[in-house]
């Protein structure tokens, strides 16, 4: 079946060339350079896209700075913004389908893995919305005849740099709460998957939101991100993406005392007692590796099994890993799409193959896919790997893609040590019946997040975000908003006596 066929019914975003967007116009690049954008199913050219200079970095600074220091937005009433975010949750879901396959197209995902993203994207709006009118400041107890009360203010321009793994998603994730509060955003897609952010874009300014507020600067990070780090107008940073990266934007944005926000890397575990629901936990399990193809930054890809009920835990989620349906990503009985490109299809594989040097022992998988109809493509099989411990790095560092290992552990004790030994502390979870034994194993986990029984890490309203070297702040919560305002505390006197606190 054609794409065209099962998602279009309107007239299509898809397009041969994407502009920049600076200042509410579309843009090319101001040298006319270009990035070609690729589907990973199946290697063929998607579009063109602009790619931003230097030059266009500082534009849409200057832009993004004007709307900020002279413009309307952060002015509007609270309500009148939140009913620009509910119009930009509006015009998506009318175009959905639409949205849905430029996602699949830009990246390789599966029909429902992209639908949910999308979703996701349209959600997060919906909550910013509804979000900021409580947000607000508060009035403190003071001594005497005085009066204190905070304001919160939007902190200014924001440099906002989304990865490649969920390009509609973390562009609503960074996008919604920064422009509820007023702030405006500069925003560098990923090279690989620049088309949907490009088209939030579009849709924002069509939605109402000012020009120069939203600005989308599809570029390289090395050029065009760093430019925006070190930039002295740009008052804050948002970074998902790897932790080694994470740390050189923390470094360089010292310079300036850039207030940032880091989502970074990760090597979640995923510990099964032996009360849990097998069942569920291995469908829960499943799905925490392998949904995006395991792309994920909170996949959970330690997986630790008590002794007890190890061998028949593996034998069911192996005969399940082995069914999962590889193939074309519009059909909808796919379950698992592409690796992005060939680079990290070799990254995966490398992982795997020192795995098997290093003794380990390959449940499942273990290779490239050849897909019929989609040679072209970059796909990896779903892989077990067994035999493992802690010295090897296909147990402790992030590999991002469709691999996990499985271990034993002999009681809770253990499983708290094995779960907490990582320099990363995003993503965990827990399956047990024993809500007791539950608890005290979420709380003594080093992680931001704890599924408990679920599969599910994030959706609106929920704080995501890690400990250690998985970075700091959260995302997609109510408390996102905090960080793209300043708190100012006002104190008056209101006293018949003049002070003179001097004496003089």
């Amino acid at each position: 079946m054609s794409t065209s066929q099962t998602l279009v019914e309107q007239n299509s975003l898809k397009r041969e060339f994407y502009h920049l967007i600076i200042n509410g116009e579309k843009v090319e690049s101001n040298n006319g350079q270009t990035i070609s954008t690729y589907n990973p199913a199946t290697g063929e050219l998607v579009a063109q896209v602009a790619k931003a200079s230097k030059e266009d970095a500082e534009r849409a600074v200057q832009a993004a700075r004007e709307a900020f220091d002279h413009g309307k937005w952060r002015k509007y009433p609270v309500g009148r913004r939140a009913q620009v975010l509910n119009k930009i949750a509006s015009i998506m879901r009318s175009r959905f389908n639409e949205i849905v396959e430029l996602e699949i197209l830009d990246t390789g995902k599966s029909l429902s893995t992209a639908q949910g993203q999308v979703n996701q994207a349209i959600e997060d709006f919906e909550f910013y919305a509804g979000a900021i009118v409580g947000h607000r400041g508060v009035v403190n107890n003071m001594p005497g005849q005085f009066h204190n009360y905070t304001e919160k203010e939007p902190v200014g321009v924001c440099a906002q740099i989304i990865p490649w793994n969920y390009p509609i998603m973390m562009a609503a994730w960074k996008i919604a709460p920064a422009i509820a509060v007023g702030c405006s955003v500069i925003v560098k897609p990923a090279s690989l998957t620049p088309i949907t952010a490009i088209i939030l874009g579009e849709i924002c300014l069509e939605a109402g939101v000012p020009a120069g507020v939203v600005n989308i600067i599809p570029g390289s990070g090395a050029e065009v991100g760093n430019y925006l780090v070190e930039h002295k107008q740009v008052d804050k940073v948002a970074f998902t993406g790897s932790t080694p990266i994470g740390k050189d934007i923390m470094n360089k944005a010292s310079n300036t005392l850039k207030r940032v926000t880091l989502e970074l890397g990760g090597k979640s575990p995923n510990i099964v007692f032996e009360d849990a629901d097998l069942d569920a936990a291995v469908d829960g399990s499943l799905y925490g590796i392998f949904y995006n193809s395991g792309q994920s930054c909170e996949a959970r890809s330690r997986l630790y099994v008590h002794e007890n009920i190890y061998e028949q835990f593996v034998e069911k989620f192996v005969s399940k890993a082995k069914q999962i349906k590889l193939g074309n990503p519009f059909d909808k009985e796919t379950h698992m799409g592409a690796i992005i490109d060939q680079t990290q299809l070799d990254v995966i594989d490398g992982y795997v193959q020192s795995a098997i040097q290093d003794g380990a022992e390959v449940l499942s998988g273990g290779k490239a896919a050849q897909v019929e109809g989609f040679e072209n493509g970059f796909w990896y099989e779903p892989t077990v790997i067994a035999n493992v411990n802690h010295s090897m790095k296909v147990v402790s560092e992030e590999i991002f893609g469709p691999v996990v290992v499985i271990m034993k552990f002999k009681d809770e004790k253990e499983a708290i040590e094995l779960a907490n030994d990582t320099e990363f502390g995003l993503g965990s979870a827990v399956w047990s019946k024993d809500g007791a034994r539950a608890t005290r194993v979420a709380n003594e986990i080093q992680a931001g997040i704890v599924m408990v029984n679920c599969p599910f890490s994030a959706m609106p309203g929920t704080p995501f975000g890690g400990y250690k070297q998985s970075g700091f702040g959260r995302e997609l919560c109510i408390e996102t908003l905090d960080l793209y305002t300043e708190t100012k505390s006002i104190i008056s006197y209101y006293g018949n006596r003049p002070l003179n606190p001097l004496g003089l």
